[in-house]
């Protein structure tokens, strides 16, 4: 389970960040996810709960937004998502990393990022 160690780098710089600032409490946090991160919202969820704890963070509500896939491809100037692999050999769905037009390579504008993008604190 990466979600717990990429949960536990992501909580260590928001605290350190929160130090700098005269916060009370934490009301929410909001976390974007890529999908070609691979990282499962449910893991995320528990592993921020369980680490949150005698924190400022403990209690603040996790609102996770996901962040599709789009790439750009150099050959014919599509923009735009990806095809997927589906089916019993698979065990999620899988992007297809190659123009869904030309079939040539792309390169990826989105989709990659895992982060906190805004929080609701509380200030003295």
């Amino acid at each position: 389970m990466h979600e717990v160690s990429v949960m536990s780098s992501i909580l260590e710089q928001v605290l350190s960040e929160l130090e700098k600032h005269d916060v009370v409490k934490v009301e929410e946090v909001e976390l974007v996810v890529g999908e070609l991160t691979f990282l499962g919202h449910e893991q995320l969820s528990f592993a921020y709960e369980i680490m949150t704890k005698g924190t400022l963070l403990e209690g603040a509500e996790l609102m996770m937004v996901s962040e599709e896939i789009e790439v750009e491809c150099p050959s014919c100037g599509y923009i735009g998502g990806v095809d997927h692999l589906e089916g019993e050999e698979y065990h999620l769905s899988v992007p297809v990393l190659k123009c869904p037009k030309c079939d040539s390579k792309v390169n990826v504008i989105r989709g990659k990022r895992c982060g906190v993008t805004s929080m609701k604190v509380v200030e003295r």
